[in-house]
């Protein structure tokens, strides 16, 4: 028996000091960027000789980074908007529909997270330039939609199968219509779901990277295709200033959804 516990410890040790090596493996490259974009160097060399907020003044002061981080942010915000409606209303169907082919519809809506990221924007890049819609903002909201969707389907449905639906029929009883009811009552008994479909949405566009390639164009680029374009010309560690606010913002969305999310459980 004392030899049984000696080896659950040392299988313990074992399994916190692997889980505290790919914690390092995956933090560490993103500590590295932060610390380069305050490095005095024009270079990016690390360890930095000195610290500086140089390259952030330059961040702020080019009209086309600011540009390219407000084209992210305003498509981000409406792919949030009609992926939060879209998904509410498609969950609310798979979730309550009896209909034929229900699974198969689920499972078309869920395609995006398994298909590669790539086939999805060589398709809708074939199909935008059928269209006429290449390097449209257009575009750039649809492609966002079809990887954010999936997101608000999942968290929307899973805050659906977890409320009672018989507090909604006592509101139709008490003489509510049945959307009023859905608006008064199941919204906000499922906001917290809405609310992590929203968070979801939102980066899945704002972090997006390959679709956001093929729909770019020389006068329309989001954040992370600039730092992808500036990447390939130069090394000035104004990149990293751009990666690590990128990544800041992301952090603090997380944070704000996990928070929330606490509050709500409490």
């Amino acid at each position: 028996m004392l030899l049984d516990f000696e080896k659950l410890g040392a299988l313990k040790f074992f399994l916190i000091g692997l889980t505290v090596i790919v914690c390092l493996f995956l933090i560490l490259p993103i500590a590295f960027i932060a610390a380069l974009s305050f490095g005095s160097s024009q270079w990016l060399i690390f360890p930095p000789p000195s610290w500086t907020f140089k390259w952030y003044q330059e961040l702020f002061a080019d009209p086309r980074w600011l540009y390219s981080a407000l084209t992210s942010l305003e498509i981000a915000a409406v792919v949030t908007v009609l992926s939060v409606i879209i998904g509410f209303l498609a969950a609310f169907g798979l979730n309550r529909g009896t209909f034929f082919g229900r699974e198969a519809l689920r499972a078309l809506f869920l395609t995006p997270m398994i298909l590669p990221v790539v086939v999805l924007a060589v398709a809708l890049y074939a199909l935008f330039l059928q269209l006429g819609l290449a390097g449209t903002t257009i575009a750039f909201i649809i492609a966002h939609l079809l990887i954010a969707l999936p997101f608000s389907i999942i968290s929307i449905g899973n805050a659906l199968e977890g409320f009672d639906k018989s507090i909604e029929d006592a509101a139709v009883l008490c003489g509510a219509s049945p959307w009023e009811a859905r608006l008064r009552v199941t919204v906000p008994a499922i906001s917290h779901g809405i609310f992590a479909a929203a968070i979801f949405s939102f980066l899945a566009s704002w972090d997006e990277v390959v679709l956001a390639i093929f729909m770019a164009s020389p006068t329309l680029q989001t954040l992370p295709v600039k730092i992808w374009s500036t990447l390939r010309q130069d090394l000035t560690p104004v990149i990293a200033a751009a990666s690590t606010i990128l990544i800041a913002f992301t952090i603090v969305l997380m944070v704000l959804a996990a928070i929330l999310r606490k509050g709500h459980k409490a």
